[in-house]
């Protein structure tokens, strides 16, 4: 859907026709929520398309969001929502990091340990992850990366009924040579025999071997290799603007890691989410059409979006106006771009 006279980048909904660019995209990465397998990301196209369509239970929805550069009609960006991630059938299952106090009367020595706590969830939270960026639109002005980020809760804050009450980003840690993760290697590798590839691929059909042969006991990290220390709850260097721009809006570190990884687990109750906490529906003009109120006034940058009768979710990020207290003013540009009609509804949440 090129365009001259529309905004540049489109935010929405992922099509089965994005299935060659998102692949080409994914290849660019080892994500394994969305990896460059035709076959997967067919699968989680079409299961995206339902949710958005409401055809999905919230046990198996999964939200697919794209970043479209409108002049090469080319998907450049990606991000993801899991309705919930934690079930009866698959559970959620985590490192909780806690303390212990350990003292000897005789010889007047103590210690405080950290220790690592094996955890299963049934009635998971929320999952936001699939974040993707093309490496040739990085540091583009247009923040691309933000966009196609914040826009997950955008969604989120438009029906919030869709989604639990805690959400959780999983981040990814410092990892090696090859993917190669210190922390597996001490830990997870010495109860499976896996490799710590294989075992992440297994785990995304099949869950069963972690709960079978994962430690129940508690684990001190003192026992662990030095290395595997270091990396655990830390994020990778390409994660950081991932992990600072959660913070931003509410996220906070949760005390918990993956146990495949030792990536940190961040989270927050979707109420106080700022992207949801300020999302609002109201009617939209374009920017030099007659004001309803007070006098117009430039107000900023605002995430604006909307989904039709037929599931199809479309945003942009736009300077607005406000109007009134039901409406506001975009440029004639975004309107075109989000494919509503004057005085239309649409959601709307600032951005800073």
């Amino acid at each position: 859907m090129a365009t001259s006279a529309g905004a540049k980048f489109l935010l929405r909904g992922a099509r089965l026709d994005d299935l060659k660019d998102l692949r080409d995209l994914a290849s660019q990465f080892s994500l394994l929520n969305l990896p460059a397998d035709k076959k997967v990301l067919t699968e989680k196209i079409e299961r995206s398309v339902g949710s958005f369509a409401g055809e999905v239970d919230k046990s198996e929805a999964e939200y697919l969001f794209v970043c479209e550069d409108l002049e090469t009609e080319t998907v450049v960006g990606s991000s993801l929502i899991l309705a919930k991630h934690g079930t009866e059938d698959i559970p959620h299952y985590y490192f909780k990091i806690t303390k212990r106090n350990r003292f000897s009367d005789d010889l007047g020595v103590g210690f405080i340990h950290q220790v690592l706590q094996f955890k299963e969830d049934v009635d998971g939270p929320t999952e936001v992850g699939g974040l993707l960026i093309d490496r040739s639109y990085r540091r583009r002005p247009e923040k691309l990366g933000k966009q196609i980020s914040l826009v997950r809760f955008l969604y989120m804050g438009m029906f919030p009924q869709e989604f639990e009450s805690r959400v959780l980003c999983e981040l990814t840690p410092p990892l090696g040579e090859g993917g190669r993760s210190e922390f597996w290697e001490a830990l997870g590798r010495r109860f499976t025999g896996l490799p710590y590839q294989e075992a992440d691929l297994i785990s995304q059909r099949n869950k069963e071997f972690i709960s079978s042969l994962f430690p129940e006991e508690d684990i001190y990290l003192a026992l662990l290799d030095s290395r595997a220390r270091v990396d655990l709850g830390r994020v990778g260097q390409e994660t950081r603007p991932a992990q600072h721009l959660l913070e931003s809006i509410g996220f906070e570190y949760l005390n918990e890691v993956d146990p495949f990884d030792g990536g940190p687990h961040y989270g927050a109750q979707l109420k106080e989410i700022s992207i949801v906490k300020t999302c609002r529906e109201r009617k939209v003009f374009a920017i030099g059409a007659p004001a309803t109120g007070e006098r117009r006034q430039l107000t900023g940058t605002a995430l604006v979006g909307q989904r039709n009768s037929n599931g199809e979710f479309r945003a942009v990020w736009t300077p607005y106006e406000d109007r009134d207290a039901s409406s506001i003013a975009i440029p004639a540009s975004a309107f075109k771009t989000l494919d509503i009609a004057e005085g239309g509804s649409v959601f709307s949440s600032p951005v800073a």
